[in-house]
């Protein structure tokens, strides 16, 4: 049975817990709640080739860029990120948002937050490294868009 670990990895205004990991569903899917607080963004726009990213609404309203169109998903909206399209998000919304992430393949998994957060951490006195940021993106199959 596929499932996930419950861990909740906070990244500032941004907070990931796998509902199913790619590792317990032999590499076929991965599921995780995304929780993102009003007013935070990502701040690099990336690509994957690996695979698909499909978002749900659970609550609030996020606003996803993708190659340059505006989608704002809100409760029981959905779309699917297709590989290879330059993507981020925004809070701009006095809420939070929540949505739940389907990657498939099930390649992308918690490691690949966890190393994020460290990078955070060692920056607590100012911005994060953005070279090592990308190094991990890369690492993990994503693409900062420069």
């Amino acid at each position: 049975m596929a499932k996930g670990s419950g861990e909740e990895i906070r990244l500032g205004g941004l907070g990931v817990r796998y509902v199913v990991e790619g590792k317990d569903s032999g590499g076929s899917v991965a599921m995780f709640e995304f929780e993102v607080s009003a007013g935070s963004m990502v701040p690099v726009a990336h690509s994957h080739d690996g695979y698909e990213e499909t978002v749900y609404g659970l609550e609030g309203v996020l606003t996803f860029t993708v190659d340059g169109q505006k989608v704002e998903i809100g409760p029981g909206g959905s779309f699917c990120i297709p590989r290879g399209a330059v993507h981020r998000f925004d809070n701009v919304h006095p809420a939070g948002a929540k949505v739940l992430v389907t990657i498939t393949p099930g390649i992308l998994g918690p490691e690949y937050f966890r190393e994020i957060r460290e990078v955070f951490k060692a920056g607590a006195d100012g911005p994060p490294d953005p070279k090592a940021i990308g190094e991990i993106m890369r690492r993990h199959g994503l693409t900062p868009a420069q």
